[in-house]
């Protein structure tokens, strides 16, 4: 794999790009502070806007890193920053990543995860040289599944109590896409 860590990327109504510091405010009034939005999520809500600080800090301390892939995501219309889409774990051996995401409930049912996911997985797959890339959700979050399903994945079972979130243990579904599924039948999907 090449790594090459977050590149802007852009889509129809959206701006993928690194975070930075003035993005603390929406952060926290979009989606960090709020438990519906973080309750199937690995990080807890944020109980102020100090916290979302330090938490955004540490995000732009990491983008020294060719291996760190984490974008904020920005509508165009407003540039308010209303979630967060990246690869979360990484598996050079194997050229797997997994990818996560967080937005705002204001935000949720309107496509924009799908279409902050699509030109990200491009990405990994043309440029970085992922592949396999999978995801997974709590069983009670089926949201989070269909955005999987939208951007190209197949789902391929459910592990058992595998996962933690901030419900407690969960069980995880789980969706993956090949670069040889991509390439034979996705190609068209991920137009950006």
């Amino acid at each position: 794999m090449k790594h090459l860590g977050t590149r802007k990327m852009e889509t129809e109504r959206l701006i993928l790009r690194k975070f930075e510091l003035t993005d603390v405010e929406d952060m926290y009034k979009n989606f960090a502070s709020y438990d519906d939005v973080t309750r199937y999520i690995t990080w807890a809500t944020h109980k102020n806007i100090e916290e979302t600080e330090k938490v955004v800090q540490a995000y732009v301390n990491e983008y020294e890193r060719d291996n760190y892939y984490h974008w904020c995501i920005e509508l165009k219309e407003t540039h308010e920053v209303i979630g967060s889409i990246g690869a979360y774990r990484m598996f050079d051996d194997l050229k797997l990543f997994e990818v996560g995401y967080v937005l705002g409930k204001d935000f949720w049912n309107k496509g924009i995860t799908t279409e902050a996911m699509k030109p990200l997985l491009k990405f990994f797959f043309d440029e970085v040289g992922v592949n396999r890339i999978e995801a997974r959700h709590d069983t009670k979050n089926p949201g989070s599944g269909k955005v999987m399903v939208k951007s190209g994945m197949q789902f391929e079972g459910i592990l058992r109590q595998s996962g933690k979130n901030n419900t407690g243990i969960c069980d995880s579904a789980i969706y993956a896409i090949l670069k040889e599924d991509y390439e034979k039948t996705n190609r068209k999907i991920f137009k950006a």
